[in-house]
C-alpha cells in the first residue's frame, strides 16, 4: 500500500496538483484500497492533526510578521543593517543578508522575509548597479534564514511531529543561522571586489545611533519574544500571541505606519497564508498514519541502520536524499511525512534529536532556492521582475556555499548543539 500512496503521491506532484490535495488523495486511495477502515478516519486524522497547541504560533507569527512589514519595520531594519556593515564596497548586498537575519527572528516564514526584505533590497541594488538576476539571488538565498534563526514555522513542525523540545528547537538555530549568514556575507563582499560592484554603498548611509534609535521598536520584538521563551516565562505559542501585539502596538500607536483599513487586508493575507499551511499539515498527518499504521517508520529505519555503516554516512546519505526532497518537495510536507522515519533512524544511530532536526530544517531549506520548484525564487523574482533563470548564474554559487555551511552544521555538532546544552541542560 505505502508504495502505491507514494507513486499516487510523486505522479499528483509531477502534475502540478496542489501538494496538500496531491497527499490528501494518494492517502485516501490508501484508505479505500488496502485498509478496512470506514473513510470516516480521514476525517478523525484531519482533526487530531490540527488539535496540538504548539500548532497555534504558526498563524500568529505569520500575522507578526506580516504586521510588523506593513508597520514600516523592514525599512528600519534595512536602515540599520547598512548602518553597520554598509559602509564597504559590497555593503549593499551584505546589509540584505545582515537585515535578513534580524527579520528572521520576527517572522519565522522565508517566503515572509523575502517580500518584507525584498521590496526594498532588491530596487536598492539595481540602482546601484548590481545586476538584477544577483539581487535576486541573493535575496532569496538570505531569507531562507527566516525559517533557521528563530522563531521557525519548520521547527515547530518538526517539534510537534517527533516530539522534539520546540524551545531547543528554536536556540539551536542560532548557530547555524550566524554562520550561513557569515558564510554568505563573506562571499558578497569578496565577489563585489573582484566584479567591482558597490563601490559607492555607502552613500546615503545614516550615522549608527541614529538608525538604532530609529529601528528600536522593531529591534526589540525579537527581545521581547525570545526572552520570553528562553527565560521561561512564556512556551513558544503564548510568545507567538505576544509577538501580534507586540506588532500592533509598534505599527499602529508608535510608528503610526499602520492605518485601521489597513489591518483588514492584513488579516486575510495572514488567514490564507496560516490555512494553506494548516491544510498542508493534516493532509500529510493523514498520510503519516497510515505509513505508521503500516510500521514503515520502524522498517525504514531498520534498513537505513543495515545499509549505511556508521552515522557519518548516514548523515550523508540523509544530506543527499533532502536535498533531492528538497527540489521537488514543499518544506511542510516533507517534515510531516519523513521526519518520523528519517528521526527514529538517527536515534538509532545515537544522534541527537536536536542537532538532526536542525539539520533536517536547515536542508530543506536549501529546498526554497533550489529549482524547479524554489518558493523563495519565484518570490524574488516577483519582486526583482525578472525570471528565474536570470537568478540561475549567481545562484549556483550561492547554493555551494550554503551546502558547505550545511556539511559543517552535520558533521560539526557543538554549532547547534551548544547553545541548547548551556540553556536547558
Amino acid at each position: 500500500m505505502s508504495g502505491v500512496m507514494l507513486t499516487v503521491m510523486l505522479v499528483l506532484f509531477a502534475a502540478s496538483v496542489p501538494v496538500a490535495v496531491a497527499i490528501g488523495l494518494a492517502a485516501i486511495i490508501g484508505i479505500q484500497g488496502w485498509t478496512n477502515f470506514p473513510l470516516i478516519v480521514a476525517a478523525q486524522q484531519l482533526y487530531v492533526a490540527l488539535d496540538k497547541f504548539p500548532l497555534a504560533a504558526i498563524p500568529f507569527f505569520i500575522l507578526a510578521g506580516n504586521l510588523m512589514d506593513v508597520g514600516g519595520i523592514s525599512r528600519r531594519l534595512v536602515q540599520f543593517a547598512q548602518s553597520i556593515v554598509g559602509g564597504v564596497q559590497g555593503g549593499l548586498p551584505a546589509t540584505c543578508v545582515v537585515t535578513c537575519m534580524i527579520f528572521a527572528a520576527i517572522s519565522g516564514s522565508s517566503v515572509a522575509t523575502t517580500f518584507a526584505v525584498g521590496t526594498i533590497m532588491i530596487p536598492a541594488l539595481i540602482r546601484h548597479g548590481y545586476p538584477v538576476g544577483f539581487a535576486a539571488a541573493l535575496q532569496a538565498t538570505a531569507a531562507e534564514l527566516g525559517v533557521i534563526i528563530p522563531p521557525s514555522i519548520p521547527m515547530i513542525l518538526y517539534g510537534v511531529t517527533t516530539q522534539t523540545s520546540i524551545p531547543e528547537l528554536f536556540i539551536a538555530g542560532f548557530g547555524p543561522g550566524f554562520l550561513i549568514g557569515g558564510a554568505l556575507i563573506a562571499t558578497v563582499l569578496v565577489w563585489c571586489r573582484i566584479a567591482g560592484w558597490g563601490k559607492r554603498d555607502g552613500d546615503g548611509r545614516l550615522p549608527f545611533w541614529v538608525a538604532t534609535r530609529q529601528a528600536g521598536w522593531a529591534l526589540l520584538m525579537p527581545v521581547v519574544v525570545l526572552g520570553g521563551i528562553y527565560g521561561g516565562i512564556t512556551t513558544p505559542t503564548e510568545a507567538s500571541v505576544i509577538a501580534v501585539f507586540y506588532a500592533i502596538l509598534v505599527g499602529v500607536f508608535l510608528h503610526r505606519e499602520i492605518k485601521p483599513r489597513d489591518l483588514y487586508p492584513i488579516f486575510r493575507k495572514s488567514v490564507i497564508s496560516s490555512s494553506v499551511i494548516m491544510f498542508i499539515i493534516a493532509c500529510a498527518a493523514v498520510f503519516s498514519f497510515l505509513l505508521n499504521r503500516q510500521g514503515v517508520p520502524d522498517i525504514a529505519a531498520a534498513w537505513l541502520v543495515a545499509t549505511f555503516d556508521g552515522a557519518g554516512w548516514f548523515l550523508l546519505g540523509v544530506n543527499l536524499f533532502l536535498f533531492v526532497v528538497g527540489m521537488f518537495v514543499e518544506t511542510t510536507a516533507s517534515i510531516i511525512v519523513l521526519a518520523p522515519i528519517l528521526a527514529e533512524a538517527a536515534q538509532r544511530f545515537g544522534i541527537d534529536g536536536v542537532h538532526f532536526g536542525t539539520i533536517m530544517v536547515v536542508n530543506l531549506a536549501l529546498g526554497m532556492i533550489t529549482p524547479p520548484f524554489g518558493v523563495n525564487l519565484f518570490a524574488a523574482a516577483q519582486v526583482a521582475r525578472c525570471g528565474v533563470d536570470e537568478m540561475m548564474r549567481y545562484l549556483v554559487i550561492f547554493i555551494g556555499v550554503i551546502f558547505a555551511c550545511l556539511m559543517v552544521i552535520t558533521y560539526v555538532p557543538w554549532i547547534t548543539l551548544t547553545l541548547p546544552h548551556l540553556v536547558f541542560r
